[in-house]
């Protein structure tokens, strides 16, 4: 007899074969905006891509298989390489081939600041992990330019639109990727603590060898073919450029200790290593390395304000489409006051991340004019501390609107989640991001100014803002010690009114109003679902998920910028 115990009925089913970027009416009119119409194309076909079913299995798999640390090959010769699953190099074959390491510098049309945010945010809803090396690396040209010879040996590499996997030494290599050693065990962000000793083999002095002695508590991406590293020579601490092998092609003393059993970010390797007289150049001014490395930090914080929010994009996303095909007791979740109240809020801070991003990499683009500064110095790590923390928020509420089926690791919501926080603690904790927005405000007072008086072009006429904008001019001025206590609250008010500002410019009026009416309002519990009434629940989630699920309504356009 064949036993039947129930038929299956009411399952929601994957959403796969999907187009990221057709349904997002945000991202499209960003870019549009941007006038990176050049680079649109492309940028649409990469969210036709990553929404295929072979690429969610790819980062799968990816996430699944964990890189594994190889220390000595068949012979027992030392090697310290690090094994991917075939999958991590799909993706990284696709990242790469879309430019997502290199695209303003290799490419630097008007919009490709834009194209390139566009492009690691739909990225970051497919796979998070791959993202990292990419980052780095980006963040690396600007550095890596201050010296000519050694830039012009590796540009080609940098912009080269190929991955390739091979552990070699660089010259034999198509492409290459650039790592970052900063941490040690003892400091943590406090850099100046760093011990390792880096003693001249030469002549002293920026391009020159040196030998470095010491270790590295995080040292991201092991693989990679060279990494940025700090170390104390005479000269004080200074920035160096240490490769995997050195220039006579044999390896360098680079000995991974093991590899971090991490949370989430399953994908890519982290790894603690010691230098065993590792040979590196000196790259940018001796005793000069802190700001030399920082301005890798200031381009991998707008990364993680991009990677977090497209994780949020992923899974308000993922919760819509759940939402629409459940029945709960007789209708469909999604068409329920209280969920509908949830998905719409999550909704509202989805787009509002995303506003927040692409005008973030505009400022990056045209970082000469004196307001695109102050948004860039003043606003990238406020951004950074309030859109990582929230996206943790939003990722939990998201898997609970799977209820069991979000907890388990079947379905996409438990890697979400769990990849949600690292945003939040790499390239500076939330501390440290708003001191670093108080310092910036006391460095430079006169781009503070110019960012409030833009604040108050784009909020002038809405009583509602009107409080908080006053608060952030008088926060500032007074006791140091007060304010610095008062940081986080100062960096949530920056953001929420930057966000504020951005949507009544740039979205429809019941988008605005939306998040105005709740993050502006003195009861506001940050709970998703605790919109006020009046709020357009069916509209905004209609616009922040365009065909996906079993609703395929014509949203409302946006204004135009």
């Amino acid at each position: 007899m064949a036993w039947t115990t129930h038929e299956i009925t009411n399952v929601v089913p994957e959403l796969k074969d999907f187009d990221l970027f057709a349904c997002d009416l945000a991202l499209s009119e960003a870019l549009r905006r941007a006038g990176a119409q050049a680079q649109q194309a492309s940028v649409a076909a990469y969210g036709q891509a990553l929404g295929r079913e072979q690429t969610i299995r790819w980062a799968e798999e990816a996430n699944r298989h964990k890189p594994e640390l190889q220390r000595f090959d068949r012979g027992g010769r030392r090697v310290d390489s690090v094994a991917y699953h075939p999958s991590w190099h799909a993706v990284m074959g696709m990242l790469r081939a879309q430019h997502l390491v290199s695209l303003p510098f290799s490419d630097p049309r008007p919009g490709a600041w834009s194209a390139y945010a566009a492009g690691f945010y739909l990225h970051a809803q497919a796979e998070n992990g791959s993202l990292c090396p990419a980052s780095m690396t980006f963040a690396s040209i600007p550095v890596l330019q201050q010296e000519p010879a050694l830039f012009a040996q590796l540009a080609p590499k940098l912009f080269a639109t190929v991955h390739d996997p091979r552990d070699l030494p660089i010259a034999q290599k198509d492409s290459i990727l650039i790592g970052m050693g900063m941490t040690e065990k003892q400091g943590g962000s406090d850099v100046r603590s760093n011990t390792t000793i880096a003693t001249r083999l030469a002549t002293p002095g920026r391009g020159q060898p040196y030998s470095l002695v010491g270790h590295k508590w995080f040292f991201s991406a092991p693989m990679s073919d060279a990494h940025l590293v700090l170390a104390r020579a005479e000269e004080g601490l200074s920035c160096f450029f240490v490769p995997r092998f050195r220039p006579d092609g044999t390896r360098n003393a680079v000995r991974i200790q093991r590899l971090k059993d991490k949370l989430g970010n399953a994908s890519n390797a982290s790894s603690e290593v010691e230098f065993e007289d590792a040979w590196g150049l000196m790259v940018g001014e001796p005793g000069r390395g802190i700001p030399t490395i920082l301005q890798m930090a200031t381009v991998t914080r707008l990364h993680c304000v991009i990677g977090s929010a497209g994780t949020v994009r992923a899974a308000t996303l993922q919760a819509i489409h759940y939402a629409r095909q459940r029945m709960a007791f007789g209708k469909w979740l999604a068409d329920q006051p209280l969920m509908q109240n949830v998905l719409a809020d999550m909704a509202l801070e989805s787009e509002a991340a995303t506003q927040l991003m692409m005008h973030l990499a505009q400022a990056f683009e045209h970082a000469d004019a004196p307001l695109a500064r102050a948004y860039q110095r003043i606003v990238t790590p406020a951004a950074k501390f309030w859109i990582c923390k929230r996206g943790v928020e939003l990722a939990g509420e998201a898997m609970e609107v799977f209820g069991g089926n979000g907890y388990v690791e079947d379905g996409p919501m438990a890697r979400l989640f769990r990849d949600m926080p690292v945003n939040s603690i790499w390239e500076g904790s939330g501390n440290v991001m708003c001191l670093d927005v108080l310092r910036a405000i006391g460095r430079e007072p006169e781009s503070w100014q110019l960012l409030l008086d833009d604040l108050a072009t784009h909020c002038a006429g809405d009583a509602r803002l009107a409080p908080t904008l006053q608060w952030l001019r008088e926060a500032v001025v007074g006791d140091a010690i007060a304010l610095e206590a008062e940081g986080r609250h100062l960096a949530q008010a920056l953001v929420l009114l930057v966000q504020a500002g951005l949507l009544r410019a740039h979205a429809p009026e019941f988008v605005a109003d939306g998040f105005i009416g709740s993050r502006f309002d003195a009861g506001w519990g940050r709970v998703f679902g605790s919109l006020p009434r009046g709020v357009a629940h069916e509209r905004i989630i209609d616009r922040a998920a365009v065909n996906v699920g079993r609703n395929a309504p014509a949203a409302d356009s946006a204004k135009t910028a």
